[in-house]
């Protein structure tokens, strides 16, 4: 790996606090960079901005928008970080614009399909009494996947009805949880040494939600759950653990929250992150006055 990546890479764990995520996908943007520019002869630090608008441009084939852009970000954030070491005088991205990106609204799940989902795992089940807690945190507090998985036995206050989530860039917030979310928490807490009963490899004693075999659940699994309900409730749309994320948000506000308590609850760094839900509403608002006025 070049000194200067495996330097800015070491700076974003360290200094700046970035999840395995994050640091993982600069580290392919980079990858991907050196392998276009290795046919040209061009190294890292001989890069134009010609070079890199060359590179978006091949990337356009394969990849969205989306991914181009948050491929530039990382590349962007590369070269900033140099021109501050004082490596280059400037920043060869500077010039380069960032794709131009479709305004895609977040899609919420009804609240009728919302509360069939948190219903659909079977109490007399374990991994399903898991799932059911799971679901009702996921919807009831408005938490990341990854944070929902990452949660420890320490995390959560029953008592209290509050849990302690670490989001991005290692950031600690507290939200409060309903008491669906309690009762559900409660009752696989009281069934969750089960699963760490016969002693195997990997098992995290300190997780509140476990696999099989007693190791913490992973994101993926989560996800293959969620798709299992929604398929078993015979929900034809796509049903992912975000979007019940965006179904909180987008419930919350339909009730008379605050856009900026809805921030806080969600851990949005910023505000504008949080105001694409009030878009959300008066998108449904449009539909009812369509579908109800006289005159629409």
């Amino acid at each position: 790996m070049d000194a200067h990546v495996e330097g800015f890479l070491k700076h974003l764990s360290v200094a700046r606090a970035a999840s395995k995520h994050t640091v993982k996908a600069y580290t392919q943007d980079l990858a991907a960079l050196e392998a276009y520019l290795g046919p040209l002869n061009v190294s890292l630090l001989e890069v134009t901005h010609l070079h890199l608008r060359g590179f978006l441009g091949q990337q356009s084939v394969e990849l969205s928008a989306a991914t181009r852009a948050r491929r530039l970000a990382g590349i962007k954030s590369f070269y900033r970080y140099l021109v501050r070491r004082k490596v280059l005088e400037v920043s060869p991205a500077r010039r380069v614009k960032t794709p131009k990106l479709p305004q895609r609204l977040p899609r919420a799940v009804p609240i009728d399909e919302t509360f069939a989902l948190l219903e659909a795992p079977q109490a007399d089940k374990l991994l399903e009494l898991r799932d059911r807690s799971m679901l009702e945190i996921l919807y009831g507090a408005g938490l990341r996947v990854s944070e929902l998985c990452g949660l420890s036995l320490g995390d959560v206050d029953l008592r209290a009805r509050m849990v302690r989530v670490l989001g991005k860039g290692n950031k600690e917030r507290l939200v409060p949880l309903n008491e669906g979310a309690v009762e559900a928490l409660q009752r696989w807490l009281e069934r969750r040494a089960e699963l760490l009963a016969k002693p195997r490899r990997n098992q995290d004693p300190s997780a509140i939600f476990l696999n099989v075999r007693g190791g913490r659940l992973t994101t993926r699994s989560m996800q293959v759950h969620l798709a299992a309900y929604a398929k078993r409730l015979g929900i034809t749309r796509k049903v992912t653990p975000h979007a019940l994320r965006h179904s909180f948000a987008t419930h919350l506000l339909a009730s008379g929250a605050d856009v900026r308590s809805i921030q806080e609850l969600l851990g949005h760094a910023s505000l504008s992150t949080t105001q694409r839900y009030t878009a959300v509403s008066f998108e449904q608002l449009q539909k009812v006055y369509d579908d109800a006025h006289p005159r629409a």
